[in-house]
């Protein structure tokens, strides 16, 4: 009798590792599904930025030091913004694609294009003014006024990024993003082609790096307004609508609440270089610092992938009505991004000492970036979850509280740290590196305090009241209902 029951036991536990398996292999393709694209064409669009770095940094130290202020401190202010206030479209599209409200999500992106081509206007005096408010920041002069020029050329370059980003968020949440991957798979060559033509056989310079990356960046977008509006999005783009004006001001509200959340954590790393711009050896230390950046933030593509998933995954979910859902989604693509994170982390360790010789001839940049390499390994460790919970917040509407959690996390913490060890120990860069990692460390786990504690049939509830407020009636079902009347 015992032995039966034993038996029934096991066969029971066996039942329920398998529909457990069965499960995660579910979510996991799902998860793959927007996580796949999503990270291939997040890898090749920065990596065109990395393959500029690399030409010119090849040019010289004063323009590599250059590029990489305007890079990271103009372009990452001013994208920070942009692409900060485009993520309201994950919550909303995302939500609304769960909620089967498909018309909705062309009318989300139009109100989303009106709002943030206004705000690209506004903050277009940063590129056209970069050299008198580098100098203005303290930054060197030799190095602000190449910076200027350099800058010029980041105008298309910001309005690229404007309408990638925005489409990849529309597409994504309807898991149409497998076309951004295939364009950006194409870009990525041809912008390595470009830039060894125009830099090395025709000597053109910085502005043969930067014509090529201008060129390369606008191939992607052309295909996506053609893929939009061809047709290949019958159910979400219903063309052009006047609908795109109404219900503007809650649009710019959620806009801010999320450009205020991701700018808090891009300007992060910008306000880092600019300290280390303050640096008795400038040039030095502001290549080897973009330099780890540049490579961290190229990995991070890969868990910027993870954090569009989880972010569709989890407003899929909520719009959907299913708590239970979201939940475990969120342990899929925080189990998996870890995994991959793990296997970079030992990665760098064993290739810190060789690998700033790829952006930099000199000599000095390769041994500071050598010593960062540790620091640099840990950074990776902890982007590889991070991006993942900032997804989950993207997807359940949690901007606002978020925003706060960023102020203190990375400005209260991360920033005041960096300063202290940087200028107050012996530490110079690597100070800088440490109080980034304290800020990042503390905001991971902050947010999976929030997650492990939220009430996600709460969240079904303000997601369904959210959608229920914005949603305008479907022309088509309108004329189809009059006509069966």
């Amino acid at each position: 009798m015992e032995s039966r029951v034993d038996d029934k036991l096991l066969q029971s536990e066996k039942d329920d590792g398998e529909e457990l398996k069965g499960r995660i292999l579910s979510e996991s393709t799902k998860l793959w599904r927007v996580a796949g694209p999503a990270i291939l064409a997040r890898i090749s669009l920065y990596g065109m930025f990395v393959v500029t770095q690399a030409f010119i940094g090849h040019i010289g130290e004063t323009e590599l030091a250059a590029y990489a202020l305007v890079q990271t401190i103009l372009l990452g202010f001013s994208n920070g913004i942009l692409f900060g206030m485009a993520s309201a479209l994950e919550t909303l599209c995302g939500q609304a694609f769960g909620a089967r409200q498909y018309h909705m999500m062309g009318i989300y992106m139009q109100r989303s294009w009106i709002v943030i081509l206004a705000t690209a206007v506004l903050i277009l005096p940063l590129n056209i003014f970069a050299t008198p408010i580098l100098k203005f920041l303290g930054q060197d002069k030799e190095i602000a006024e190449a910076a200027g020029k350099i800058a010029l050329w980041f105008i298309p370059i910001t309005f690229y990024d404007l309408f990638n980003t925005t489409m990849q968020m529309f597409l994504q949440a309807q898991l149409k993003n497998f076309i951004i991957a295939w364009l950006a798979g194409i870009s990525f060559p041809l912008h390595m082609i470009l830039s060894w033509t125009l830099v090395d056989k025709l000597n053109l310079g910085v502005a043969g790096a930067m014509g090529s990356m201008v060129l390369a960046t606008w191939l992607p977008i052309s295909g996506l307004f053609l893929y939009v509006f061809g047709g290949w999005c019958p159910q979400t783009w219903r063309g052009f609508s006047k609908s795109a004006f109404s219900e503007l001001w809650p649009m710019v509200k959620l806009s801010v609440s999320s450009g205020v959340m991701i700018c808090l954590e891009m300007w992060y790393n910008s306000v880092l270089i600019l300290v280390a711009g303050y640096m008795k050896n400038a040039t030095i230390a502001i290549s080897a610092f973009s330099i780890c950046l540049n490579i961290t933030t190229w990995e991070l593509m890969i868990p910027l992938g993870f954090l569009s998933a989880a972010s569709v995954r989890v407003a899929n979910e909520l719009g959907r009505g299913d708590a239970k859902a979201a939940k475990f989604a969120i342990k899929v693509v925080s189990g998996t991004s870890l995994s991959i994170g793990v296997v970079f982390f030992v990665l760098f360790l064993a290739l810190g000492n060789v690998i700033s010789y790829a952006f930099s001839s000199s000599i000095e940049v390769a041994k500071e970036v050598s010593s960062l390499s540790i620091l640099l390994s840990f950074s990776v460790l902890l982007n590889s979850i991070q991006p993942v919970l900032t997804g989950v917040s993207l997807g359940a509407g949690w901007q606002s509280i978020v925003a706060y959690v960023n102020i203190g996390c990375y400005y209260v913490i991360g920033i005041p740290s960096g300063i202290f060890l940087c200028y107050c120990t012996s530490l110079d860069v690597k100070g800088i590196w440490i109080g980034m990692i304290c800020g990042v460390a503390v905001q991971t786990l902050v947010l999976i305090g929030i997650t492990g504690r939220t009430d996600w049939n709460l969240q079904v509830e303000k997601a369904s009241a959210r959608l229920n407020r914005w949603l305008l009636p479907d022309a088509c079902e309108s004329y189809d209902n009059r006509s069966n009347a």
